[in-house]
């Protein structure tokens, strides 16, 4: 078997693998190693929880104002009524995020398929 020729079937897969787990766990290693030495409520980690929460704020906000694909077919009242919908499951269920996501997808899928 020649591992030189990049015409394998494998090869794209076996390049994504590699590359987007170098890419990535590279910051999670740093972030272990530097996280574990620093204090809960430093204000490095509070910047950093921040920043994290704003990046999750705004991928769900593209989700619900400009979706794509299949979403992008689904109307925006029932996109937005999920969101909210699960949000107060997560805060009724004292605040367990599984509940929240999944009472949200089962509004949704609920909702695509009466329609």
């Amino acid at each position: 078997m020649n591992f030189t020729s990049f015409d394998t079937w494998w090869w794209p897969y076996l390049f994504i693998l590699i590359a987007g787990a170098v890419a990535t766990d590279i910051w999670r290693f740093l972030g272990v190693l530097v996280g574990g030495k620093m204090r809960e409520d430093s204000q490095a980690l509070v910047l950093v929880r921040c920043v994290a929460t704003a990046l999750v704020a705004g991928v769900i906000a593209q989700l619900i104002l400009y979706p794509t694909g299949e979403l992008a077919n689904s109307p925006m009242w029932l996109r937005a009524g999920s969101a909210v919908l699960g949000f107060v499951a997560f805060l009724l269920a004292g605040q367990r995020i599984l509940v929240g996501v999944l009472t949200g997808e089962a509004m949704l899928l609920a909702g695509l398929l009466l329609l």
